[in-house]
C-alpha cells in the first residue's frame, strides 16, 4: 500500500516528506496546523498505519521515529479530547442496571440511531451497497488488530477471554477462515478491489474516526478498558445487523461469498457479545473497578461513531435516517 492522498495542510505536508525521510531525519521544527477533521483524522491514520503494515513507499524504521511519535500524541490529544466530550458518564450511570454485563447491555438497548442494516435490508440499490463494502473495507481488511494490541494489558481471566474470542476471529487456526480473508473473498467475488486499504482515498472521515478510535484505545495501556469496552459494543450490534446487511446482499443480486461472510457474523457474533462483555469487560472490572469508566467510554464510542457515519452516509445516499 502506498500512502495515501492528503486532505489538507497538516497531510500534505507529512505525506510529502516521509517517502525520503530516513531513520536519523527530523521533522521541520513547525508543521501547517490540521485544517480540519478529516486533514487531522488522515494524517493520525496514516501515523497509525506504521504500526500495523506500514506503507511502501515509507521506511518501516520509521514506526518508533520520536518525531513522529511527538506528532502522533497531538493528534491523539485532540482526538480523545472530542470524544471525551461528547461522552457523558453521569447520564450513563443513571441509566445502567445492575451489574457490569447488564449495564453495557443496557448502554447498547438504550442508545438510538440511524441503522444502515436496516436500509441496505430493504432499500439500498446495488452501487450503494458496494459503496458501503468499500467503506467497510477499511476495517475488515485488518480485522480485530486493532484490538490485539490489549492483550498483554489484560489481567489473566479477560486475557484468556479475549483470545478466545479472537481465535475464532483469526480462523481458529485455518488460514482459509481468517475473518480478514473472508472479506477480502467477499471483496474480490463483487468486483472490488480487495487489496488492504485500497478505498482509504474515498471513505469518509468517520470510516477514519472509527478506524482511529480503535487503535488509539489498543495501544494505549491506560485505556484498556475503553478497547474491550468498544469491542463489546461492536459485538452486541453485530449479529442482528449482520443478518439485515446479508438479506440486502442477496436482494440486489450480490454474490454467495460476501452474503456468506455477513451470515458467519451472526451466529459468531451472538456468542462473541456474551465473551466480549461477561467474559472481558465484567472480569476487568471486577479485577480494576476504576476501569469501569473507561469500559463505558469506549461503548459510547462504539455506538456513536457508528451512529455519525450512518448520518452521513444517508445523508449522502438522500436517504432518511431511519431506526433500528
Amino acid at each position: 500500500m502506498l500512502i495515501p492522498k492528503s486532505r489538507g495542510a497538516l497531510s500534505a505536508e507529512l505525506f510529502a516528506i516521509l517517502p525520503s525521510m530516513q531513520p536519523d531525519d527530523t521533522l521541520p521544527a513547525t508543521l501547517p496546523a490540521a485544517t480540519g477533521d478529516a486533514d487531522e483524522q488522515i494524517a493520525l491514520w496514516g501515523l497509525y498505519e506504521l504500526h500495523y503494515r506500514g506503507f511502501d513507499d515509507v521506511d518501516a524504521a520509521l514506526e518508533w521515529h520520536p518525531d513522529l511519535l511527538r506528532l502522533r500524541r497531538s493528534l491523539e490529544i485532540a482526538f480523545e479530547g472530542r470524544l471525551r466530550a461528547r461522552y457523558t458518564a453521569e447520564d450513563i450511570a443513571a441509566d445502567a442496571g445492575p451489574g457490569m454485563a447488564a449495564s453495557v447491555f443496557a448502554l447498547v438497548d438504550g442508545h438510538r440511531g440511524p441503522s444502515l442494516a436496516s436500509y441496505v435490508q430493504r432499500q439500498a440499490d446495488r452501487e450503494q451497497v458496494l459503496d458501503l463494502l468499500r467503506m467497510r473495507s477499511i476495517y475488515h481488511l485488518k480485522e480485530t488488530d486493532p484490538t490485539a494490541w490489549a492483550v498483554p494489558r489484560l489481567p489473566r481471566a479477560s486475557q484468556a477471554a479475549l483470545v478466545e474470542l479472537m481465535y475464532d476471529e483469526y480462523g481458529c487456526g485455518r488460514t482459509i477462515q481468517v475473518h480478514s480473508g473472508l472479506f477480502a473473498r467477499a471483496m474480490a467475488a463483487c468486483g472490488l478491489d480487495d487489496r488492504y486499504g485500497a478505498y482509504i482515498d474515498e471513505v469518509p472521515t468517520e470510516v477514519l474516526e472509527q478506524n482511529n478510535a480503535m487503535t488509539l484505545f489498543g495501544l494505549h495501556a491506560r485505556l484498556r478498558g475503553a478497547a474491550v469496552g468498544h469491542l463489546a459494543a461492536f459485538e452486541a450490534t453485530s449479529s442482528l445487523p449482520s443478518r439485515r446487511l446479508a438479506q440486502g446482499l442477496q436482494r440486489v443480486g450480490l454474490p454467495t461469498e460476501a452474503v456468506d461472510y455477513y451470515l458467519e457474523h451472526v451466529e459468531a457474533d451472538a456468542v462473541h457479545e456474551q465473551l466480549a462483555t461477561r467474559g472481558i469487560c465484567a472480569a476487568l472490572v471486577e479485577e480494576d473497578p476504576s476501569s469501569a469508566d473507561a469500559v463505558f467510554f469506549g461503548v459510547f464510542t462504539c455506538l456513536d461513531l457508528e451512529s455519525r457515519l450512518a448520518s452521513e452516509v444517508l445523508a449522502g445516499w438522500g436517504a432518511l435516517p431511519g431506526g433500528e
